[in-house]
């Protein structure tokens, strides 16, 4: 997938987005993405999802730092929060190499600067960025 760059206008335009590249990516991807609080971080990570086939509610997984969800055939999505991860050395504390290592998984990290160190060249990146309340610069690349 080449690199690209797309101005959002809404949290619609944000989630169309995510279940575009949900469509065209294969499992054992690991999706790095990256922003400030607030940016849409959750609102991608939900629609990407949904667009995977997950039925349950996805919340920010914040306090247990993982969430995992069985998809209707039998893979995973991996949901990881690092935001109270000081770095990669605690990150394998939880073992989250397992994690990026999951050939039948799809891998959602927020935060991901936080284990910068140990991510795979192949991770694709996303940066959501202000641009105003309702606009957000997202690129997307490798």
């Amino acid at each position: 997938m080449e690199s690209f760059k797309i101005i959002s206008r809404s949290e619609e335009d944000t989630a169309r987005l995510a279940a575009d590249l949900a469509g065209k990516l294969p499992r054992g991807t690991v999706i790095a993405l990256y922003g400030d609080l607030g940016a849409g971080k959750t609102v991608f990570s939900r629609a990407f999802a949904r667009a995977i086939g997950v039925r349950e509610t996805v919340s920010s997984p914040t306090y247990t730092i993982i969430q995992e969800y069985i998809l209707d055939d039998g893979g995973y999505f991996y949901h990881l929060d690092l935001y109270r991860i000081k770095n990669s050395r605690d990150a394998l504390a939880f073992a989250v190499d397992e994690y990026l290592n999951d050939s039948n998984a799809y891998a959602l990290l927020e935060w991901p600067e936080r284990i910068e160190d140990i991510l795979n060249p192949e991770t694709l990146k996303i940066n959501i960025r202000h641009l105003s309340d309702t606009e957000r610069e997202i690129t997307v690349g490798y």
